[in-house]
């Protein structure tokens, strides 16, 4: 029951990062720059839950992108997993009350994100690496972390709540 409980959870959150960031950023772009809040999704559930768990929410957020904006489906679904999985190699040293260690990995994240779509752009022949840098991968940096700052702190309560209903559920059985 437990299990099934985070699942439709982060399901749900997936889903309305998902669409948030489909729909109601995509109206809100700077400069035709929006949040990846699939990014601090994935990265997020990554260093609070670990390897498996980032690499399961980042498969599911990357192909999510895969089957909307894709043109080469898995590309998305692999960085995302690679990412989920990188953040899951701080869950040892992550510590709730502290956001600089989430920060860091979410800008270190999405900067790896932004460096690989622009390797995937090279193959198809754009090669002006400054001005993808300073124009889409930098601004998309700093409006992620503008809108981590918003978002982190309510996927840290969710993922508090799972974890509090799960000890209270295994309590019973023991």
């Amino acid at each position: 029951v437990e299990y099934m409980i985070r699942t439709i959870t982060v399901g749900i959150l997936i889903f309305v990062c998902f669409l948030l960031q489909s729909s109601v950023f995509s109206r809100l772009d700077l400069g035709g720059i929006t949040p990846n809040l699939l990014i601090v999704l994935t990265a997020s559930f990554g260093f609070m839950r670990g390897e498996k768990e980032g690499l399961f929410i980042g498969f599911i957020c990357g192909l999510l992108m895969d089957i909307f904006f894709a043109e080469y489906m898995g590309l998305y679904a692999l960085i995302y997993m690679y990412i989920g999985f990188f953040n899951g190699k701080f869950k040892k040293i992550f510590y709730p009350d502290d956001i600089k260690l989430p920060i860091t990995l979410i800008i270190f994240s999405d900067l790896v994100y932004g460096l690989v779509c622009y390797i995937s752009f090279l193959l198809r022949g754009k090669f002006h690496f400054m001005y993808y840098f300073l124009h889409v991968i930098l601004p998309e940096i700093v409006y992620t972390i503008i809108i981590t700052i918003a978002l982190y702190p309510l996927i840290l309560i969710i993922n508090k709540k799972l974890d509090n209903y799960e000890k209270g559920r295994a309590k019973k059985f023991v």
